[in-house]
């Protein structure tokens, strides 16, 4: 890797900022074949996945993108396979059912969301209960200039990650998103197991 001279410009452009600042060594004297340059190394493109022609041959390495894309909420829930009865299913998508119970978490934080949850779907089941609605609100949108990104409606998100892990795991049958009549994007069904 061979190294460059400062071009006349950017000796020019040096020499300006130079003169407007003050040297922390003004023992040591300046020339600007002390400075020198190295080119940049071309970056190195990673290899996610090779796509192969229709005829099955390898293809000639092509750097390709991978992104994953995590989907939302509604279509993580609207693609759980069908576990009830489809007949009752369709009523309940419809809003023909009508839930036996409802739990608003609307509002709540976390910490004091989940064991309401719990509580409200493990009584439910006891008191013979089959379908009962779950509010979580859809969320605000909050202007924060955080780097990180926050996602959408925080209990939205939650609510169907609780039902599906122990003990509520056991109990319920169906989660899905309520029709609007019940709430909408703001509310899920919860059809629980008959108890046993």
């Amino acid at each position: 890797m061979t190294r460059r001279k400062l071009r006349p410009d950017e000796e020019e452009l040096w020499r300006k900022v130079a003169d407007r600042t003050d040297r922390l060594h003004p023992e040591k004297p300046f020339h600007p074949d002390d400075f020198v340059t190295t080119p940049a190394p071309k970056p190195r493109l990673k290899h996610t996945f090779e796509v192969t022609p229709a005829l099955g041959k390898p293809s000639a390495s092509r750097p390709t993108t991978a992104v994953n894309l995590t989907p939302s909420i509604v279509d993580q829930v609207a693609t759980q396979p069908v576990q009830m009865d489809r007949k009752a299913f369709t009523q309940m998508k419809r809003g023909k059912l009508k839930p036996e119970g409802k739990l608003d978490l609307h509002g709540m934080t976390l910490d004091r969301a989940h064991p309401a949850l719990t509580r409200f779907i493990l009584s439910a089941q006891s008191q013979g209960k089959r379908l009962v609605l779950v509010v979580t609100g859809k969320g605000k949108n909050r202007d924060d200039d955080s780097p990180i990104p926050v996602r959408f409606g925080v209990l939205r998100h939650q609510v169907p990650q609780w039902l599906s892990m122990p003990p509520l795991s056991s109990v319920v049958l169906q989660v899905s998103q309520a029709n609007v009549r019940h709430g909408g994007g703001g509310a899920y069904y919860v059809y629980l197991r008959r108890q046993r």
